[in-house]
């Protein structure tokens, strides 16, 4: 018998993952869910859900009976829909994008696109806007999901200064002054921002940032487009104060914000219902890149969110929960003012909204997930995201002392002792007892 060499005759050879798939990896979201499921008895401040309590089945409920009334309507609901979306949806979301704002440049449905949830607006976005080895300005802290999805399209992250008022519009333009400086000012394609009860920090932006942020990226903006990306996902989760205009309100020549909006906060995550407002030169890039995702967003979600709309059922279920995460977010700050205050060096953001607390400890106090405090904080049941997750590599410093606290999922009463727990926590961290 004669030997055969060539392709095809030895052991196969190994997987080599794509550069993006290793640019994906050591993202924590994955690490927190590990602790959580090998530690089931924890209290997880950590997870940034929404309440299932609050869940609208009784609402979707009637929803879905009252789209099946009709055959054709629910024919239609179950078929493919198109890229951009369902019309009436799209048209909803301009009616609605006006009462809000009030003021601003005029927006047409053709600007809205649907997507499954907000962060595929974001993925999509940012496809069509970046090449790996650009930059994306963020504030420090950030959205860590976000920081992820850049490193999985070899995009920099780079952080800039913010206050408990979010992104400092001084630190921006110092940061864009030294891109210049360096050569390197092309590479900064986008600024982000997450103006509303922001993620992590809880912070909102006043509106005296929102357009002064606009008015630096249009400056800026004289060899290439530097846009604002706004990620609008809690702007419905506010418990006290004014609501503020989107910072597009600013954008008068509507060709440097995008928003990016979601229904998974204010009415349900799992239909996965978000959407974009765009400039028009991003409507053809976004629509071609998510055809080439998904045809467009599941079209029964989308029936079945404009048939909530349509009967009024939104409004009613946003302002019960609202009612509930008003109490919670007063439960957390109550026990925080309880538990953390009379330990020293600590402070503490108080936010008019969302679903987090972020907390500063003494410096020195290592609260990543390789430090004393975060395995303290297991031993005695609680859990929380480090705040070491959410901050970009370079630009502003990293603040190791810092962590996230979500009061969406627990009760008042597990909140009340999960805080409690993290302060003993940091109790024993300080005595050197771990």
């Amino acid at each position: 018998m004669s030997s055969t060499t060539g392709p095809g005759t030895g052991a196969s050879a190994a997987y080599q993952p794509s550069c993006r798939a290793r640019w994906s990896g050591g993202q924590p979201i994955r690490q927190l869910m590990a602790c959580a499921l090998e530690n089931p008895d924890l209290i997880s401040l950590a997870v940034g859900l929404v309440d299932p309590e609050t869940l609208p089945t009784a609402v979707a409920r009637d929803a879905l009976a009252a789209l099946f009334q009709d055959s054709r309507t629910a024919r239609a609901a179950l078929q493919y829909g198109t890229t951009p979306g369902h019309p009436p949806l799209r048209e909803w979301l301009v009616q609605r994008t006006a009462e809000a704002d009030l003021s601003g440049p005029p927006l047409a449905p053709d600007q809205v696109v649907i997507t499954a949830g907000s962060n595929q607006l974001l993925h999509l976005v940012s496809e069509s806007l970046l090449d790996p080895g650009d930059i994306v300005l963020c504030a420090s802290p950030t959205y860590f999901v976000y920081l992820g999805l850049l490193a999985g399209l070899g995009v920099h992250a780079t952080g800039v200064a913010g206050d408990a008022y979010g992104m400092i519009p001084e630190a921006l333009e110092e940061t864009l002054g030294r891109f210049e400086a360096a050569g390197e000012l092309a590479r900064v394609k986008a600024v982000y921002l997450v103006p509303y009860f922001d993620n992590p920090a809880g912070t909102t932006m006043p509106r005296q940032r929102r357009a002064a942020v606009v008015e630096i990226a249009k400056r800026w903006s004289q060899r290439h487009k530097i846009h604002v990306i706004s990620d609008e996902a809690y702007r419905e989760l506010r418990y006290e104060g004014e609501d503020l205009p989107s910072p597009r309100v600013w954008d008068d020549e509507a060709d440097t914000v995008i928003v990016a909006g979601t229904f998974s906060k204010s009415f349900s995550p799992g239909i996965r219902v978000g959407w974009g407002i765009l400039p028009r030169h991003l409507i053809g890039p976004v629509n071609e890149q998510k055809g080439n995702v998904d045809f467009g967003s599941p079209n029964f979600n989308q029936y079945l969110m404009a048939k909530v709309l349509e009967l009024g059922l939104w409004e009613p279920h946003l302002q019960r929960i609202r009612a509930g995460y008003r109490q919670k977010l007063a439960t957390a700050l109550a026990a925080a003012e309880e538990h953390l205050g009379p330990l020293p060096g600590i402070e503490w953001i108080r936010p008019q909204g969302g679903l987090y607390v972020w907390v500063r400890l003494p410096e020195g106090m290592d609260a990543g997930m390789s430090g004393p405090l975060f395995a303290a904080a297991v031993r005695h049941g609680v859990l929380y995201v480090p705040g070491e997750y959410c901050y970009p590599e370079v630009g502003e410093p990293m603040c190791r002392h810092s962590l996230r606290l979500s009061f969406g999922v627990q009760s008042c009463a597990k909140i009340q002792e999960g805080v409690e727990k993290l302060a003993r926590a940091i109790a024993a961290v300080s005595r050197g007892v771990c």
